[in-house]
This record gives C-alpha cells, sequence and structure tokens, in this order.
C-alpha cells in the first residue's frame, strides 16, 4: 500500500491534548521477582556505558531529569559548558579519533533540546518526533549521526522531557484521528523517537524513553516506534499497551560482527521478539542495513531461515519489515580509516557505489541504480522463500 499524503504539520500553540500529571522524573521500575537487580544496574550494562565525565548545560543538570541522570553516575566529573553542540574537547576535535568507543562508553552530554520540530517521513514512521536523546554507546560503523557531530558521538540527554511530551501531545491534538491508512499503519499515527539514538540505550541512563511509552500508551490515535540493535529487559517492566512499536535491526551475524559494534548479538534480538511482544508492544523488524558483498544472499537466507525457525507464531502474525540498503558517507569513510578501517572494505565499494548529494551538503554514496534494483528484488524473493509471513512495508 501507498505512502498517503500527509496532513499538515499542526501549528506548536494549541493546548496540548492530555496532561503531564503522569510524567515519573524518578525511576518507576523495580526489578521483577526473583531478580536483585534491573538490568541496568547490572555489570553488562556498565560494560556499555561506564560514565566518567558528563558535560552538562547548568539548567539540564539542575532540572529533575537530569538530577536523575547525575544520581545515576554519581562518581562521574560534571563540567558545565554553555551548549551541548559546542564542546571543543568533543566536536571537531580530530584527536578524539583514537577514542572513538572509549568515549562512547565513558562520556555523556545533558542538554535541553531548544528547537522542537516534528517532520513529516512516511517510510519508517507519518513522523520523525524530536527525540529524547542524540548520539549512542554503540559504535555501528554506518551510523550517520556522527557526521553532524565531528569525531566524537557520545550520548547527549536531553532533560526537558516534559516540553518534548507537550509538543507531541499538541501536534497529535491538532491532528486528530488518522484518516486513512498507509504503510506505516492502518489507523494510528506513527511517530519515530529514535531517529538520533537507540532507545533501548537511552533507557539504561534515564526515563527519558519510559516517559515517552507511557505518554504513547495514554493516546489512541498514535503510535511511538523506535529501531534497537540492543536487547535491553528493563523495557519488558513498561506498560506499553499496543501502542509503541519495537524494530529489532537484524543482519546476517557476519556482517553485525564486523559493523555493529558494541550491539547485541543477532539471535539475541531475534529471541527477544516473543518477550517484547507478550509485554504489549508492536514488534517489527528492520533488515538493515543489506551490504552487498560476496556471499551476502546466502547468509541472508540463513538468517531468514533462522528468523523464521525461532519466532513464535504469535510475532509472525503482526511482523513486518522495512528493507533497507546501504547509504554511506564520505566523510564517515575517512573517519572509519582511522578507528576501524576493516569495516571499509565492505562499506565502500566504488565499483558498486554511486555519489549523491545530501541535503546538508556532503557526499552520500549508494548502490548504482540498477545494483540497487536488482538487490531489492533479491531481498523480497529471499523473504518470500524463507519467511513468506513477513509483510515487507517498504524496501529500497
Amino acid at each position: 500500500m501507498g505512502t498517503q499524503p500527509h496532513a499538515a504539520e499542526p501549528a506548536d500553540h494549541a493546548d496540548a491534548l492530555f496532561g503531564l500529571e503522569d510524567l515519573d522524573t524518578g525511576d518507576r521500575r523495580r526489578p521483577p521477582p526473583g531478580e536483585d537487580a534491573l538490568f541496568r544496574e547490572t555489570a553488562a550494562a556498565r560494560r556499555l556505558l561506564s560514565v566518567r565525565q558528563i558535560h552538562a548545560e547548568p539548567g539540564a543538570a539542575a532540572s529533575p531529569r537530569g538530577r536523575q541522570v547525575l544520581a545515576r553516575f554519581p562518581d562521574a566529573e560534571v563540567i558545565a559548558v554553555d551548549s551541548h553542540w559546542r564542546i571543543p574537547e568533543l566536536h571537531g576535535n580530530e584527536g578524539n579519533l583514537d577514542r572513538w568507543v572509549r568515549i562512547k562508553s565513558e562520556v555523556l552530554v545533558l542538554g535541553e533540546k531548544r528547537t522542537l520540530t516534528t517532520r513529516p517521513n512516511g517510510r519508517s514512521a507519518d513522523w520523525i518526533a524530536p527525540g529524547p536523546a542524540n548520539g549512542c554507546a554503540m559504535a555501528c560503523a554506518y551510523c550517520y549521526v556522527p557526521r553532524r557531530k565531528g569525531y566524537a558521538n557520545p550520548i547527549t540527554v536531553f532533560t526537558n522531557i516534559e516540553r518534548i511530551i507537550a509538543h507531541l501531545s499538541r501536534h497529535l491534538g491538532r491532528l486528530g484521528p488518522k484518516p486513512e491508512a498507509n504503510q506505516c499503519d492502518p489507523s494510528a499515527w506513527v511517530y519515530d523517537i529514535g531517529e538520533n539514538s537507540d532507545c533501548s540505550v537511552d533507557d539504561l541512563i534515564s526515563d527519558n524513553v519510559a516517559d515517552l511509552v507511557g505518554a504513547f500508551a495514554r493516546w489512541p490515535a498514535a503510535k511511538a516506534s523506535f529501531a534497537t540493535k540492543f536487547v535491553n529487559p528493563d523495557l519488558l517492566l513498561l506498560d506499553p499497551r499496543g501502542r509503541t512499536r519495537v524494530r529489532f535491526s537484524v543482519m546476517p551475524q557476519e556482517d553485525s560482527t564486523l559493523l555493529d559494534i558494541r550491539t547485541s548479538r543477532v539471535e539475541s534480538r531475534i529471541a527477544a521478539a516473543g518477550d517484547f511482544l507478550e509485554a504489549g508492544y508492536e514488534v517489527h523488524f528492520n533488515l538493515s542495513p543489506v551490504v552487498i558483498r560476496p556471499g551476502w544472499e546466502q547468509d541472508w537466507s540463513l538468517l531468514l531461515r533462522q528468523m523464521d525457525d525461532v519466532l513464535p507464531r504469535r510475532v509472525k502474525d503482526q511482523a513486518a519489515a522495512e528493507v533497507i540498503m546501504l547509504t554511506h558517507n564520505e566523510d564517515l569513510h575517512r573517519l572509519n580509516l582511522a578507528w576501524h578501517p576493516r569495516a571499509e572494505d565492505a562499506l565502500w565499494r566504488p565499483d558498486i557505489q554511486q555519489p549523491k548529494r545530501s541535503e546538508n551538503g556532503s557526499w552520500n554514496v549508494r548502490y548504482r541504480n540498477s545494483v540497487k534494483a536488482e538487490a531489492v528484488e533479491t531481498m523480497r524473493r529471499l523473504i518470500a522463500t524463507h519467511a513468506p509471513w513477513l509483510r515487507i512495508r517498504y524496501a529500497f
């Protein structure tokens, strides 16, 4: 089904559709029965995030959400900054390439998101929401977010979550019910809340994601949506009531080992799907990115057969997928050569790629039109053969 035209974006000055009295500025969750701690308190979580330094705007640090983050990492050095975007020792500092992954683990930034904009999308979601964070503790070699930050990409937590939720409430209130089905969803307006971060990892730091999941659970005309490469069992303790769509990103493990640095193993992401559905989430999959290399078709066939073997029927009955071919970037290529050159053997393929100027003026590279078209058709055929239950929402 094709994407339908969007309604005009509503003005942000309308009254909020729902109040914020349910916003929880503390930790609302407790360990599940039989367990001593939330996952975010375990050694596994600390290996991903062993924060030693927090760069904080003063207003962000003083806010309830900022105080929650500081309390979670009491031993971290706190450094006051004027702007979360302008931190010279992080952004634009080429010397950070030697510490690319370490910075992701040891550094956080606290800031307030001052410009709140909801943009039309039409692929992953109807709308791209202002997200609760920017950056990631994982280090996927193809990630586009570092292109804007330059040489360091730690997580920036936006502490004014109440303003973000109020903005979304007003936006949805002006939209009203969805007038007709499209490929995003048959009846709900879908908002992607994790365009520039991984919400599963963000949830290890603060309750921003929990507050968004709780807000969408109260909004019958909308769904939240985010893609993830990390399995965070603490999210199972929330109550999404079917109003949050988790899109587990999967690829052949050989590709993931090379390119998805610090992420959960692909088999763990697949195995988690049933638990997340049982907890009240809608569960979809991103087959992404599809990297063309020798043997790629065989490895995707094996992955799809694994999904068919492992996933319970209840997951298959509601699942859908996005198929996304690799897009790379010239600046990111040069950056990767400094910290992970082996990844570029798979990502940088001038023999089958073509350049395209992006909206911000940088040069992206994509597979040539004929190569990409053939690969998309190959993926469609492989899915039809090995996972015929998996509805393709879109492929490009």
